[in-house]
């Protein structure tokens, strides 16, 4: 005859823990249901950059000027690649836009600050700005060139005879070309300046002997400068993708931002863009 089976130890018994613990188990999995109302769930969650602005009405955007990406025209209006991307984001939001012209060198600490919204300023993707702020998808890339004042550079090897400490190389600060200039010419003398502009002007004059870039400065460079001016080699010297930045932690802004871009690439108006401002010089004629 078979033995019966004793049931398990403790069967029958009430367990005073395994109560209050389906209890609670059965009030979390009511609440986390897919439909329970948007709002108990999304009042906890912080606000999206790209609530605030379109709340606000406006777009904060931060850049630093750079021929033809940022500059003012003759009436002092800022012009360029990157105002019309600016421009045409902020048109696609319903809101308004405000242009924050930043020093190049604090402008990621100004970001953090809330002094604007976004970095659209031509700035490329580098694991160092990576840990500050969250870069967008690439919405055009940076490649960096060189240019040279002819007296001083006669008869040199690019890129040998400049990587030496008499080689004067000059640089915007915080910029990928001076990053550039110091892996590809670490023994070379960097001289840093806030802006573009005093930087060609000091190779003009001969007080250095090479600017690094991103392009296409160091070509206009040399097409309004031919006699005093030479690039010593049309390869790039770099080339990086450069995307919006915004403050970390904000997904949803991220997804709005990137998508922004691939619609803006696939129907052909980044291009366009890139083309009228990089390609030509019609544009000179505004600023000049």
């Amino acid at each position: 005859m078979p033995v019966p089976s004793l049931p398990p130890r403790g069967a029958g018994r009430r367990n005073p823990v395994v109560a209050p613990l389906l209890a609670l188990a059965l009030f979390l999995t009511f609440w986390l249901l897919p439909g329970i109302p948007a709002g108990a769930a999304s009042e906890d969650r912080a606000p999206s950059l790209i609530d605030a602005v379109i709340d606000r009405g406006v777009l904060r955007v931060g850049f630093s000027s750079f021929v033809p990406w940022a500059m003012q025209d003759k009436n002092g209006d800022f012009i360029g690649f990157e105002v019309d991307v600016a421009r045409r984001l902020a048109r696609d939001l319903g809101v308004e836009l405000q242009l924050v012209p930043t020093r190049w060198s604090g402008i990621i600490p100004a970001l953090l600050a809330d002094k604007f919204d976004i970095i659209i300023g031509s700035m490329s993707v580098t694991p160092e700005r990576n840990l500050k702020g969250n870069f967008t998808i690439p919405y055009d890339h940076a490649t960096i060139e060189a240019v040279a004042n002819k007296a001083k550079t006669g008869g040199m090897r690019f890129p040998d005879d400049y990587d030496r400490p008499e080689i004067i190389i000059a640089a915007r600060s915080g910029s990928t070309p001076a990053l550039v200039a110091k892996r590809l010419f670490p023994h070379a003398t960097l001289r840093l300046f806030d802006d573009e502009a005093p930087a060609v002007q000091d190779v003009i004059a001969g007080r250095s002997h090479l600017m690094l870039s991103s392009a296409p400065l160091p070509a206009f460079s040399v097409l309004r400068n031919p006699d005093v001016l030479c690039q010593p080699t049309t390869e790039p010297l770099s080339r990086q993708p450069v995307g919006f930045v915004i403050r970390k932690g904000d997904v949803d802004s991220l997804n709005v931002l990137d998508n922004w871009i691939r619609m803006a690439e696939a129907e052909g108006w980044l291009a366009e863009r890139r083309n009228y401002w990089f390609r030509g010089t019609d544009w000179e004629k505004l600023v000049r």
